[in-house]
């Protein structure tokens, strides 16, 4: 996926790479925030990923009108793949999450559904080699610098989105589910109904992630949706950190931005990323920006505030 993307233009490449990954590990965030942790949302970025791609070329969709389809298609498969699931403890929900997304990934490998195109080439999925031709960005004259612009203002939607969210009874009461399940059920909050809410929210993120990836790159595979990606999407969270949706953006740019594109760390990368989210582990659990640390930073700002306004005043 990586290599695929940067091979677009330079630099536009990485970039529109950066907003895909960062939300589908948004989507994966979602799902820590009430205390899953998923290892399949690269099922709902394949399911999005396909079913923009198949609208726009076999059904000749708008490419909004697709990736919107597709958002809700990822929902309400997020929705129906979880919620036998979701009853499982920690782990046994993890490795079931990842097993889904095998059954997907297979699923999509046998999806042959092709027909003839404008240039008389077949389009359409063809099992596992792959679907071809998606021009749609191509055929209306996007170039890729307008692709940027457009993906970049949605990624800004949906971190301010989610951001609004915490702040909400919903964003709080996923918050305490988070914490201890427990204790929120006694609380009288609907512990399984607000996972599966969450994790249709999170379905729906990656789907809409994964639409604006195969126009991008024109080109997707079953193979590119492989458990990496559900592993970085988790690791980008627990890196950057879970107390906001600006911590998965963090993990992401980190190993993006610094590792990937440092030659220092060539070849090194996956070893240097796993020991990074390991240390984390171990002793900053809740990643760098957790809930300690944003206290401390909103305190200070708030201090300076206090100190600008009285200087300003001339009274204490």
């Amino acid at each position: 996926m990586r290599d695929a993307l940067c091979a677009s233009e330079p630099g536009i490449g990485l970039a529109i790479q950066m907003i895909v990954l960062c939300l589908v590990a948004l989507s994966a965030w979602l799902v820590l925030r009430v205390g899953r942790i998923s290892l399949g949302q690269q099922a709902y970025f394949g399911i999005g990923s396909y079913g923009a791609a198949w609208l726009t070329t076999v059904g000749q969709w708008p490419l909004d009108a697709a990736l919107l389809a597709a958002t809700i298609s990822g929902a309400i498969a997020a929705a129906l793949m979880s919620w036998p699931l979701l009853r499982l403890p920690g782990l046994h929900y993890a490795v079931a999450s990842l097993a889904v997304a095998e059954l997907v990934r297979l699923g999509l490998s046998g999806w042959r559904y092709q027909i003839p195109g404008p240039a008389g080439t077949q389009v359409g999925p063809d099992g596992v080699h792959g679907f071809r031709d998606i021009r749609w960005l191509f055929d209306h004259q996007v170039s890729q610098s307008d692709y940027l612009i457009w993906a970049s203002a949605v990624l800004i939607a949906v971190v301010l989105a989610l951001l609004v969210l915490s702040r909400t009874r919903l964003g709080l009461a996923m918050k305490m589910v988070g914490h201890d399940e427990t204790l929120a059920a006694s609380q009288g909050l609907p512990v399984h109904r607000l996972r599966l809410l969450v994790t249709a929210l999170a379905g729906a993120v990656a789907a809409f992630a994964g639409g604006l990836y195969a126009h991008q790159l024109t080109y997707i595979e079953p193979a590119l949706f492989d458990p990496m990606l559900g592993i970085h999407a988790v690791g980008y969270s627990m890196l950057g950190g879970l107390a906001t949706p600006l911590g998965p953006l963090l993990g992401a740019a980190f190993d993006l931005g610094l590792i990937e594109a440092t030659r220092w760390f060539e070849g090194w990368r996956m070893v240097l990323f796993g020991t990074l989210v390991a240390i984390f582990l171990r002793w900053r659990p809740r990643g760098l920006l957790d809930e300690t640390l944003l206290y401390r930073l909103r305190s200070a700002w708030q201090s300076r505030g206090h100190t600008v306004s009285t200087s300003v005043t001339g009274q204490p």
